[in-house]
């Protein structure tokens, strides 16, 4: 609801574009710089009171921003100032509250609460947007920034009746920059988790930027206005919920790598399509398959990185899955707007699908190859056992 209420009073305010993407990329540029930090911060203190602090200052700043708004002393830069302060905030939060999952729920349990944790997220993306435009228009964008600080308190005061056992934190021995970097060393040296993470980058950098031209396909190509908009934009939200339920419902999380491949593939080949349609509801069933492929491909990549991450580097390591696939969102934004001022939305668009399926169908090739590699293996290791 806050998002969508600062996107528009920054619109209304000074009815420029450039000044839209700046709003975004203030928001979102503070992950790629300070989620490691904050990983850093997540495996050195508790992760229970880390997460209660950010929620308590992301609080803070809705309530400033409501006050301001209120009482009619609110401008522009000051929207993008709090915007910047919120991706602060944001940037310690994500990674310490991801690794907090296991703390909550237990590791057997923790692939399914990732998925439910996305489901959730990706609801939140469908309905609060929504209501964030009636109450826009019944009550003004600065009651929803009030009423997105009060739903603080609730999530506040769960934190604080959590009992979560204790856990005890190992003196570091070595500098905090050396610390900081053992969980890119970790991520980078294990295979598995190397090789989903660049995908998922990927699909981070270039693949979800199709949001970004949505306004231009609804307008100019399928010609369907502001309700066509909304449609689109619900088809993939609905999808990606759809897709990360069906994710949290699995019991055997066996053969994650296959999954990831074949969800990457079908994402892909959807952009594609749908870069080339102009047809509107082709367009928004596969938007409903690009959204259901995408969170299903997201939840994988986190479930494969939090089982195989020791406790000790779990901060660290979730920062560098936040910095690979939130913190590369801005400058694949800026990318994709330069693209497209010069040769058009659809073949950007078309251009990133295609780059995207390049990448998943040699990561495919790749955990073929592994897998034949490891029946292949078989024999010899029974024959030697004989």
């Amino acid at each position: 609801m806050q998002t969508t209420a600062q996107l528009w009073l920054v619109y209304d305010l000074t009815h420029s574009a450039a000044l839209l993407g700046v709003f975004g990329f203030a928001n979102q540029i503070p992950m790629l710089v300070l989620a490691s930090v904050g990983g850093y911060l997540g495996d050195r203190y508790s992760r229970h009171r880390g997460v209660i602090a950010t929620q308590t200052v992301t609080m803070i700043l809705a309530f400033v921003l409501a006050g301001l708004t209120l009482t009619h002393h609110i401008h522009e830069w000051s929207l993008i100032l709090i915007a910047f302060l919120v991706g602060i905030v944001n940037a310690f939060d994500v990674p310490i509250r991801q690794a907090f999952f296991v703390e909550m729920v237990g590791k057997e349990d923790l692939p399914n609460a990732i998925a439910l944790n996305s489901s959730i997220f990706n609801g939140a993306r469908v309905v609060g947007p929504a209501i964030a435009g009636f109450a826009i228009a019944w009550i003004g964008e600065g009651w929803c920034f009030f009423l997105n600080g009060l739903s603080f308190l609730a999530v506040i005061v769960a934190l604080l009746a959590m009992r979560i056992k204790a856990i005890e934190r190992k003196p570091s021995t070595v500098s905090p920059l050396e610390s900081l970097m053992e969980g890119f060393r970790f991520a980078i040296a294990d295979r598995p988790i190397r090789s989903a993470l660049l995908l998922l980058s990927m699909l981070s950098l270039l693949g979800l930027q199709y949001s970004v031209f949505m306004p231009i396909f609804a307008n100019d190509i399928l010609h369907v206005g502001a309700r066509g908009l909304g449609l689109l934009m619900s088809a993939a939200g609905v999808g990606a919920v759809l897709g990360a339920l069906q994710f949290a419902s699995r019991t055997d999380y066996q053969g994650l790598a296959k999954w990831i491949a074949a969800m990457s593939v079908i994402c892909a080949c959807g952009l594609v399509v749908f870069s080339q349609s102009h047809v509107f509801w082709l367009s928004a069933a596969v938007l409903f398959v690009v959204g259901f492929a995408a969170t299903s491909q997201m939840a994988a990549t986190n479930t494969t990185v939090q089982n195989r991450v020791p406790d000790e580097l779990r901060g660290r390591v979730m920062a560098v899955y936040a910095t690979m696939f939130m913190g590369v969102q801005p400058l694949g934004a800026l990318l994709a707007g330069g693209i497209a001022k010069k040769i058009g939305a659809p073949p950007t668009l078309a251009i990133f699908g295609s780059l995207c399926l390049a990448g998943s169908l040699f990561f495919a090739a790749w955990v073929a190859m592994r897998l034949r590699a490891a029946k292949d293996a078989l024999p010899v290791q029974a024959g030697l056992g004989r």
